[in-house]
């Protein structure tokens, strides 16, 4: 489909999806972010839903402004797929040690590493610009500077909630591997501190939503803001950069005999902030839940735990800023699919994948998301499919 356009009171909504099919929240949500001062464009991503301040799955374009609300509070969260030489017939019938590796190289939930893991040692990591990272965390927010052992040992880390680890099979029947995390607890804190401080500028005091609140360019709050959200952003990417090589490692030693290569590995984030010119205007670009895709740029847009995913090329649709949906997106809270399903319906919905199936991640259950082919669908105009793939174990914390 191509967008349905709402009127907004600074921009229209341009909507790539049916507006009667989004609930009265996020809507509301929605009309709130065109009211911004600064908003020069929102475009909305068929897996939107309600988040804090901002609509998860909205990209939103603001000329000398941030909203840190809509980049999300897991700054920097994203995807990571790689290809594998490995068909369906390696795999074992019993995928269940497979899995235990797995969790047992990647901590997941609140876990972390005993210590911070060396990419030294791990195979094909890029080291470029590791040391900085860590050289310029002296420069982060004061609040945040006690967490530093905490932010070592959780690099590398999987986390809770919608963030996996995948093995999947595309219709070639070849074997991929797929993660999905952020910046972990650091990146939280960071995001949940810059709210507060915009929150308390004058500038924002007549906004619709206090959580709308945002920095403007030119001040020394928006310099500090940017500095920490860039820093949270590499964060992220040397997280999934470390999980990845983990996970790879585990594939290696498990399946020795068939001496596994990779193909180089896809990545994209949807929680970050970008400067970018459209209609001849400087602009900084928001992605919450939603991923860059510009020309030819690969793409990742999975599923829930027992559906699809896609790998995608984008087509460069500036109406969407160059953007697509992040995944399938919730069509219900967590607490809402916690009073619906039961681990029953869980192990029915994630027959065949072997994952948890315990009433711990009934909040993540397939009925509790979008169909993903209807999301699909819905963003022909922005991205093309490269390859669907269906996973086979999916590590959740």
């Amino acid at each position: 489909m191509s967008y349905v356009e709402v009127p907004g009171a600074k921009v229209p909504i341009r909507m790539w999806t049916d507006p009667a099919t989004v609930d009265d929240g996020a809507m509301q949500q929605l009309r709130n972010t065109a009211t911004l001062p600064w908003i020069k464009g929102l475009a909305v991503m068929p897996d939107v839903h309600y988040g804090k301040g901002a609509t998860v799955g909205s990209v939103i374009a603001m000329q000398g402004a941030v909203c840190p609300a809509a980049v999300g509070v897991d700054i920097g969260c994203g995807m990571s797929a790689v290809k594998t030489s490995l068909t369906a017939n390696d795999l074992p019938g019993d995928l269940s040690r497979l899995r235990s590796k797995i969790e047992q190289a990647i901590p997941v939930g609140r876990g972390m590493h005993r210590e911070m893991v060396d990419p030294a040692r791990l195979y094909g990591f890029p080291m470029a610009g590791w040391d900085d990272l860590w050289a310029r965390f002296d420069g982060v927010a004061e609040s945040v500077k006690f967490r530093h052992e905490r932010a070592e040992k959780q690099m590398g880390t999987l986390g809770g909630g919608n963030h996996f680890c995948e093995l999947l099979i595309d219709s070639d029947n070849s074997v991929w591997l797929m993660l999905h995390s952020g910046s972990r607890n650091i990146g939280k804190e960071l995001a949940e501190y810059h709210i507060g401080q915009a929150q308390k500028l004058p500038h924002n005091q007549g906004l619709i939503d206090r959580d709308l609140a945002v920095f403007v360019a030119e001040t020394p709050q928006m310099a500090a803001y940017r500095n920490d959200l860039f820093w949270a952003q590499e964060y992220a990417k040397y997280n999934r950069a470390i999980m990845m090589a983990l996970f790879q490692d585990v594939v290696r030693r498990e399946f020795k005999k068939a001496k596994v290569t990779f193909d180089p590995v896809i990545s994209c984030h949807h929680n970050y902030v970008a400067e970018e010119r459209y209609e001849g205007m400087d602009l900084l670009v928001t992605r919450k839940g939603a991923i860059r895709a510009g020309s030819g740029e690969y793409g990742i847009i999975p599923g829930s735990m027992g559906t699809g995913s896609y790998i995608v090329k984008g087509l460069g649709n500036e109406a969407a800023f160059n953007s697509a949906s992040h995944g399938a997106g919730r069509r219900m809270s967590r607490s809402a699919a916690k009073r619906r399903y039961s681990a029953k319906d869980l192990e029915d919905q994630t027959r065949g994948v072997e994952c948890r199936k315990d009433s711990g991640v009934v909040d993540e259950i397939p009925g509790a998301y979008k169909p993903i082919e209807k999301v699909i669908d819905q963003q022909r105009d922005l991205v093309a499919v490269v390859a669907k793939l269906k996973q086979v174990i999916c590590v959740k914390g």
